[in-house]
């Protein structure tokens, strides 16, 4: 869980660094500075990913109702801009923290050569490393 949050720490620590090294000279620059920072740890943190399910649990639903599964983990840009890309789409797939499951962690090193390469994506037991978030979308059953 910690390692979840340590870029996001980093990011808002020099935002809070910066930001009161130049408060002094200009304080409207040093405001903005900090809210750039924090919107910036905001953005690789966990909080904008839709609520990360286990592996298993990923696989049962997955193959219940034929949503694809997305293996991702915080900090990663790929992962990220699939995230965005989808937009509120991004909540009808089942996501998995490879960070916080070693099961899920365990699955992408498996088809990715001993690798954590995240965005993996399974679509029918198919796994699809860093795939384009439009084809992901595409693979998305109907809406209930």
């Amino acid at each position: 869980m910690t390692r979840a949050w340590a870029l996001p720490t980093l990011f808002l620590l020099c935002g809070i660094a910066v930001a009161g090294l130049t408060f002094r000279e200009n304080p409207g620059e040093a405001a903005v500075i900090l809210l750039v920072l924090a919107l910036v740890a905001v953005a690789h943190s966990p909080l904008v990913f839709p609520r990360a399910t286990g592996a298993e649990e990923a696989r049962r639903l997955g193959a219940a109702d034929g949503r694809p599964i997305v293996f991702w983990r915080p900090g990663c840009k790929y992962c990220l801009r699939l995230r965005a890309r989808l937009g509120r789409d991004a909540d009808r797939l089942l996501w998995v923290d490879i960070w916080r499951d070693p099961a899920g962690a365990a699955a992408v090193r498996a088809v990715n050569d001993g690798d954590e390469t995240v965005p993996t994506v399974f679509v029918a037991g198919r796994p699809h490393v860093n795939p384009e978030p439009a084809w992901v979308r595409s693979q998305l059953p109907p809406p209930a």
